[in-house]
């Protein structure tokens, strides 16, 4: 496979991932914010810090949610708003056509028409914005059910998992942070599970949460089911193991000689993970778990598009 398409597709589901991320984040705290008993204090300043990563003139409104929703879905100056994410996951695809399904085609073009469609800005802020959130919500999840049923599992496939679980690992990292750093990261301080709610909605775990933990510390168990749990799909340690067996077979398909240096630095990612418990991540203290983790998981990133993708 050229390259140039392996690169497209594996940034195709990275702006994917990103985008529904991000969706279900927005639309987490749409509901969560008409909750009068919950107490996580997460606000719309807080999901526009978390994905714009720069300082904008939007945090400002942080409480408004009719700002937050034009700036985090429709605005183009926002280089992580849905309909700049879905204008380049179409751009990608639109590249690599012969490479991916008509379906999978046709599901990221029906995003970006209806990220485009007229009066988009007036929807997200007026009183139907829960229906364009729930519409885009939809397509998204449609998205991941197309690609799955339809994509051919090659070369073409293993591209695609990677950037999936890579971008995944890092939004799990950082969402774990934002939330965290609301206490201060003082893991010590009792929560109760209305503060971790926001943080296991927008990840789709609270539901498999409740069903795993009946008892213990909520900051222990909502920490443990997030990074470790290794039957919840968007845990950290579910997703580097998704990272490792889809690189193992690029690996089996190339034969490069670099793969051996790319596959010992994931192998020490995974390791730090697997081998380590809460109480470890206690010791090392989070912030400094998180960071490390993620600054590593850029840096093999960076490493397998140079290798894969010629990068300079």
């Amino acid at each position: 496979m050229l390259s140039r398409i392996a690169d497209s597709l594996f940034w195709l589901n990275r702006y994917m991932e990103r985008n529904d991320c991000l969706i279900r984040v927005i639309r987490t705290n749409y509901i969560t914010s008409f909750d009068t008993d919950q107490s996580t204090d997460f606000s719309w300043k807080d999901i526009i810090t978390l994905f714009s990563h720069s300082s904008t003139p939007a945090t400002q409104n942080g409480d408004d949610a009719a700002t937050a929703l034009k700036y985090l879905i429709a605005d183009t100056k926002n280089l992580n708003s849905v309909k700049v994410l879905v204008t380049k996951a179409r751009e990608n695809a639109r590249g690599v056509q012969d490479y991916i399904t008509k379906e999978v085609w046709e599901q990221v073009n029906q995003l970006y028409h209806i990220v485009n469609s007229p009066g988009i800005e007036e929807k997200v802020t007026g009183s139907h914005s829960m229906d364009i959130i729930d519409l885009l919500d939809q397509n998204s999840i449609l998205y991941y059910g197309v690609i799955d049923s339809t994509m051919p599992r090659g070369q073409g496939w293993q591209f695609l998992n990677l950037g999936k679980h890579i971008e995944r690992c890092l939004l799990t990292i950082d969402n774990i942070f934002a939330h965290s750093q609301k206490m201060n990261h003082q893991l010590e301080i009792p929560r109760d599970i209305l503060f971790w709610k926001n943080l296991l909605l927008s990840l789709s775990g609270y539901e498999l949460y409740l069903k795993t933990y009946t008892r213990g510390q909520y900051n222990m168990n909502v920490l443990e089911h997030v990074i470790f749990n290794k039957n919840f799909p968007r845990s950290l340690i579910y997703s580097l193991s998704r990272v490792k067996r889809y690189l193992k077979e690029v690996v089996e398909d190339t034969r490069i000689e670099e793969n051996t240096k790319l596959e010992k630095r994931l192998g020490k990612i995974y390791s730090k993970v697997e081998f380590a418990d809460i109480n470890t991540v206690k010791q090392e203290g989070l912030p400094q778990f998180l960071h490390s983790l993620r600054s590593d998981l850029t840096d093999f990133s960076k490493q397998l598009t140079q290798i894969y993708f010629s990068y300079a």
